[in-house]
């Protein structure tokens, strides 16, 4: 098995549960039959962390936890102009409000 097609099994597991401990996810990988070393299962987190697709933070000594990161959509230059041309227009549709400026 190559390391794409792990990151992706792994990435699935994690966002099929939004967020577990490690263990919990190397618990769920056995299930599946996918037995992973400590270190290749500590670089794979890594991996989808370094890619800002989860975020690994320290639930006790031993424990961590891995989440879901949450991805920005960053809005359209174009989309944004219209967006605040549409707003500007609705607000000028009502006679007699002045602008707060």
């Amino acid at each position: 098995m190559t390391e794409l097609p792990l990151r992706n099994v792994v990435y699935e597991k994690i966002k099929g549960a939004t967020s577990m401990t490690d263990e919990a996810l190397n618990k769920s990988l056995i299930k599946s039959g996918l037995i992973l070393p400590e270190d290749r299962f500590n670089k794979i987190l890594l991996d989808l962390e370094i890619m800002g697709l989860v975020k690994v933070s320290w639930l006790t000594k031993d424990t961590r936890r891995v989440e879901v990161a949450v991805q920005e959509v960053e809005e359209d230059e174009y989309e944004k102009q219209n967006r605040e041309t549409m707003e500007k227009d609705y607000e000028a549709s009502f006679p007699g409000v002045e602008e707060e400026n």
